[in-house]
C-alpha cells in the first residue's frame, strides 16, 4: 500500500495538517479497499507538537519518512523559523531514494530550507510568495496557480489548494475514477476553474502621502469608467507624457496605463462580487471599451473568466439564490 507520511512541525497550520490526512483518507480503490497508509510524523515522536488551538503527539518520527512513498510538508505558523535538527536531513536522503514530496501552503518554506527547490518553479500562498521570493531566491516563485508538478516534487498555493494538489496526486496514482469518487467524499470538484490569481488582492503600489503623483492617483481612480488615454493623463497633470511616464515609474513603480488598467479590474471585481450586472454593463461601468477587451483583460490580471469569478465570489449568488433553496439547484 501507497505510504503518505505528514511531517507535524511545531506550530504546524491544522488545515495543512488535516487536508492531506482527510484527502487521501477518503480515496478508495475499485475494491473498497483504503489507497493509501497515512502516518503521521514529527522531527521527535515523543515530544508534543502545538497546532496552535490544540497540542498532538506523533505516532511516528523522521525515521518513518525513510519508508514513505510520498512525504507531505504542511505550513507552520511561522514559516521563517528554521527546521528542527534532522529534518531537512531526513527530507533530502528521502528525495535521493526517489520519494515524492509535496508542500502545502506555507509549507514550501520548510521544502525551500531543505534546498529541494532550488532551480525549480514553486507556488505557495499568494499572501507569502514574495516573502518566499526573497527569501529562496534560487527558486522561482509563481503566485498564480492552485499547483505546481515538478514530477517528485510539488507545491500547493495557499489553503484549500492542497485538495486540489492531493486530489492531482491521486488521480495520477490511481486514475480519474478514484480521484473523482474522492473529490465527492471531499465535497470538492476534481478541476478548479482558475489558478490562485482570482483570489489575490491586486493592491495598487504605495505611493507616499505628500508625493507629486497622490492627487493625479485620485483623479484616476475617480475617472476610470472614463476613455482615458495616455494623452488625457498628462494633459490633466500639465505634463508630457514622457515626463509623466517617467515621474509615475519612479513613485509608482508602475506605467499611468498600468495603473488604469488594474484600477479598472478592481472596480470590475467589485462589480461581479456585489451585483447582478450582466458583463456588459460592467464592462461599461468600470472603463473598458468593450466587453471582449474587458474579458481578455480581466483574464490576464485575475487568470479566470468574469463569468468564473462571479460564480466562485458571490458564493450561493447572494439573496436570489438563497431564497431560491435546495429545490430551485436541483432543477
Amino acid at each position: 500500500m501507497h505510504t503518505v507520511a505528514v511531517l507535524a512541525l511545531d506550530q504546524v497550520i491544522p488545515f495543512d495538517l488535516s487536508a492531506p490526512i482527510d484527502t487521501f483518507g477518503w480515496a478508495r480503490l475499485p475494491d473498497g479497499r483504503a489507497a493509501y497508509r497515512i502516518r503521521v510524523c514529527s522531527a521527535s515522536a515523543d515530544e508534543e507538537v502545538n497546532a496552535g488551538p490544540f497540542a498532538l503527539r506523533a505516532p511516528y518520527g523522521l525515521e518513518a519518512l525513510a519508508g514513505a512513498d510520498t512525504i507531505i510538508l504542511p505550513g507552520v505558523a511561522d514559516p521563517t523559523v528554521p527546521l528542527p535538527p534532522g529534518v531537512a536531513e531526513a527530507v533530502r536522503a528521502a528525495a535521493a531514494n526517489g520519494t515524492r514530496i509535496a508542500s502545502i501552503c506555507v509549507g514550501a518554506f520548510v521544502f525551500a530550507a531543505t534546498g529541494l527547490l532550488d532551480g525549480l518553479r514553486a507556488t505557495t500562498h499568494w499572501i507569502a510568495a514574495q516573502d518566499l521570493a526573497a527569501m529562496y531566491p534560487a527558486v522561482t516563485v509563481d503566485p498564480n496557480v492552485l499547483y505546481v508538478d515538478n514530477g517528485q516534487f510539488l507545491t500547493s498555493a495557499g489553503a484549500a489548494a492542497a485538495m486540489d494538489m492531493c486530489l492531482h496526486m491521486i488521480r495520477k496514482d490511481h486514475g480519474s475514477a478514484v480521484a473523482a469518487h474522492t473529490a465527492r467524499m471531499s465535497v470538492m470538484p476534481l478541476e478548479r476553474e482558475g489558478g490562485q490569481a482570482q483570489f489575490i488582492v491586486h493592491d495598487q503600489p504605495p505611493v507616499p502621502a505628500g508625493t507629486t503623483m497622490e492627487p493625479l492617483l485620485a483623479w484616476l481612480e475617480e475617472n476610470a469608467a472614463d476613455d482615458l488615454t495616455l494623452e488625457d493623463i498628462a494633459t490633466h497633470a500639465g505634463m508630457s507624457t514622457r515626463t509623466l511616464n517617467r515621474r509615475f515609474r519612479e513613485q509608482t513603480g508602475t506605467t499611468p496605463l498600468q495603473w488604469l488598467h488594474r484600477a479598472r479590474v478592481r472596480r470590475a471585481q467589485y462589480l461581479l462580487e456585489t451585483t447582478t450586472y450582466p458583463v456588459e454593463r460592467i464592462a461599461t461601468q468600470a472603463g473598458f471599451g468593450s466587453p471582449t477587451a474587458f474579458r481578455e483583460r480581466f483574464k490576464r490580471v485575475v487568470g479566470t473568466s468574469p463569468y468564473a469569478y462571479r460564480r466562485a465570489f458571490q458564493g450561493s449568488g447572494g439573496e436570489s439564490a438563497a431564497a431560491s433553496g435546495p429545490a430551485a439547484a436541483a432543477s
